[in-house]
């Protein structure tokens, strides 16, 4: 008896050593923050295609805003080493992001949907590498996964509650002839309330660990990243120029049902299985992590990466063979939120493994730079190839580059765990 309680104790305070103040925040933060967002993301296709915006436009977008998040990570992640802290910029990101979705409820062209995405994406640039340094300044380094899965796992949560409140919102006030738009304006107009809540819930509640100010220059830094760090950093681009935004999954799923179900039934199935994809990518998101923890990180990356290739791979088939059946899209928007769990939780724990604290906000902004680099050709090809040649290009140049990116970090040598 006495065995077992000491034992009970023990996991009791080996999940306090991980599972404290800061590491919970930011997993409330990231869900709400994602509701807004997931709310907005998940009607997005459908409002486009009513205001008559085609796909390549949509890839365009996704990938202007991406690239902008990027290089704003960078510029971010160096400030904050430089600086000495991170939380009060990191509130401005969040307050950025929670605003810029209601911009899509006055939009009636491209233009204004462009700039909204490019607002939020900004926002999410500066607040990114802060919070993931906070969060990795927060736990010790054997539960490093376990809080980068949890964080993860809110974010996902909020891309689970964010369609469902979209998909409800659209089924009580649906769209009609007289004012095809209405219903997804107003669901734009509601992202501020959880977009905003986080913002305050991070800036009230988080508790940030400052630092001395680095004298280190910009290029400096860049240059005392570590060269291991700089070798995974290749595999990421690598993958992420094949690694396109998950909106062009609904609008492939919308323009498949279309025939069999009409618009707007297509379009409510194809948040349905996003939301699908959110509740497999919050699912999957801890115990990605926590297993890295036991595991190690690069081989459980590597399959994530080719499980992206055979998302991509499914796309591809689906529209080669005119697979319109609903079972099927659901493996491929389950397998398309495992691999994306994988990925962003395993990336950010290995980016904290590779480089010392004082260089993790640049070191967090490098990684969402290269990481948007590949994004901004990714999202923006398969947009491009789907409308000039076919989807099946699009989705054949994606799956190749994402194996060639699980290719070419399978190869890294083997002190990269």
């Amino acid at each position: 008896m006495q065995g077992s309680e000491l034992g009970n104790q023990c996991d009791v305070q080996a999940r306090a050593s991980w599972l404290n103040r800061n590491v919970f925040v930011i997993g409330l933060t990231s869900l709400l923050s994602d509701t807004g967002h997931e709310m907005a993301t998940a009607v997005l296709p459908a409002f486009l295609a009513v205001l008559g915006v085609p796909a390549a436009a949509l890839g365009v977008i996704e990938g202007i805003a991406d690239a902008t998040s990027s290089f704003v990570k960078l510029w971010a992640g160096w400030i904050s080493d430089r600086l000495g802290h991170r939380k009060a910029i990191a509130v401005g990101g969040y307050v950025l992001t929670g605003l810029s979705k209601s911009l899509f409820a006055f939009a009636y062209g491209w233009p204004l949907i462009l700039v909204g995405r490019v607002v939020g994406w900004f926002g999410r640039g500066i607040r990114a590498p802060l919070r993931n340094a906070i969060l990795a300044d927060s736990v010790p380094d054997h539960a490093r996964g376990k809080a980068f899965g949890f964080e993860r796992a809110g974010d996902t949560l909020g891309a689970v509650l964010g369609p469902l409140l979209a998909f409800g919102v659209l089924t009580l006030w649906p769209p009609t002839t007289a004012n095809p738009s209405g219903s997804y304006r107003t669901i734009f107009l509601l992202t501020l309330i959880p977009g905003l809540s986080a913002a305050l819930a991070f800036g009230t509640l988080v508790r940030e660990r400052r630092r001395a100010p680095s004298p280190t220059k910009f290029t400096a830094a860049l240059r005392n990243l570590p060269q291991p760090f700089r070798r995974f950093l290749l595999a990421v681009g690598v993958f992420g120029m094949g690694d396109f935004a998950h909106t062009l999954l609904i609008l492939a799923a919308t323009e498949l049902l279309t025939p069999s179900y009409g618009t707007a039934r297509a379009a409510q199935i194809a948040i349905l299985l996003y939301v699908v994809h959110n509740v497999f990518y919050a699912s999957a998101s801890y115990p990605a992590g926590a297993l890295s923890d036991r595991w190690g990180r690069k081989g459980l990356l590597v399959a994530g990466y080719v499980l992206g290739a055979i998302t991509a791979l499914g796309c591809l088939a689906a529209f080669a063979w005119s697979v319109a059946a609903v079972p099927f899209l659901l493996a491929v928007f389950a397998a398309g939120g495992i691999y994306v769990a994988v990925e962003e939780a395993l990336e950010a724990a290995m980016t904290a493994d590779l480089v010392p604290p004082e260089l993790r906000g640049t070191a967090f902004g490098a990684l969402g730079t290269v990481n948007g680099i590949g994004d901004l050709f990714a999202s923006a090809v398969v947009g491009v190839l789907w409308t000039a040649v076919s989807p099946v290009a699009g989705f054949a140049y994606a799956a190749a580059l994402m194996l060639g990116g699980g290719a070419a970090l399978a190869r890294l040598r083997s002190s990269v765990k």
